[in-house]
């Protein structure tokens, strides 16, 4: 039987997320849930007679961005070209945008030939954050803030307005949304949520290393609370910064992953990037 490629259903990707933690990429408990709040169309599985062996999401956030990613193949099953089928019939969803994605070493090559250019590189830190001598000051949960304020926040860190990926993610049962407040101004924000092996941070966004930081510790310290001492944050390369706090932390850099693009986006406020929200969605 020939490979089919069709919209998968939030209750498919139950699957896709088993295929990812075999993988190691360490998804989380209940991601699939925002992810297709933001596009429930962009989420695609290839079948044989039926049987799921394929899948990818090519997501749209706005008529000029969309991001690819859980770009998996069954072990069993790959080198067959069912892969590169299923790439080929999800990107159809994207249209004209611009689409971005973080990519594996040993895929990036086959991005580029596909018409991804580098943008930055990034590396998963993962470990144990000691807790604070006494609480975070400045650091309180993101209900306590305008919402509009936090998404006009979040607009100026990613390369799309996203208003219902956003609204789902900080209140997905189990993430905790944490927000640096400074002289009543905001100054920051982050998510910690529960995943495969360690609790995964992202967004990690702020002004500065010091509201970063405030904010890493809290999160580090509400990861402790659903019992994951250890925490793992995709930071970005394109700002310094980040690593330096990941290894002031005592975390260790793990694998690492190229952000790439097919074209332009909107200018991004790279330097309060401190994490990524996710390699899945962006």
């Amino acid at each position: 039987m020939p490979l089919q490629v069709s919209p998968a259903s939030l209750q498919d990707w139950a699957l896709v997320r088993e295929w990812a933690a075999a993988e190691g990429w360490n998804p989380g408990a209940a991601d699939a849930v925002a992810f297709f709040a933001q596009d429930p169309e962009g989420f695609f599985l290839g079948r044989i007679d039926g049987e799921p062996v394929s899948a990818i999401s090519v997501v749209n956030y706005s008529d000029t961005y969309a991001f690819l990613g859980f770009y998996l193949v069954r072990p069993d099953l790959r080198g067959l070209g069912h892969g590169l089928a299923t790439w080929r019939a999800a990107l159809a969803h994207a249209g004209g945008r611009t689409v971005g994605l973080d990519g594996v070493p040993d895929q990036q090559d086959n991005y580029r030939r596909s018409g991804f250019a580098l943008a930055y590189r990034s590396a998963r830190y993962v470990g144990e954050v000691p807790l604070p001598d006494r609480p975070v000051t400045g650091v309180v949960p993101a209900e306590r803030v305008d919402p509009a304020v936090l998404a006009a926040y979040d607009n100026a860190c990613h390369p799309a307005d996203r208003p219902r990926f956003l609204t789902s993610w900080l209140t997905t049962p189990g993430h905790r949304a944490l927000v640096r407040v400074v002289d009543g101004r905001l100054t920051g924000y982050g998510v910690v949520r529960p995943a495969e092996s360690e609790a995964r941070i992202g967004p990690l966004f702020a002004d500065d290393p010091a509201d970063a930081a405030a904010l890493l510790d809290a999160l580090a310290a509400e990861a402790r609370a659903f019992g994951a001492p250890r925490i793992a944050v995709d930071m970005p390369g394109a700002n310094p910064a980040a690593a330096r706090l990941a290894e002031a932390r005592g975390l260790e850099a793990t694998f690492e992953t190229a952000r790439m693009y097919t074209g332009p986006i909107r200018p991004v406020a790279q330097q309060r990037v401190f994490g990524v929200t996710t390699l899945e969605l962006g």
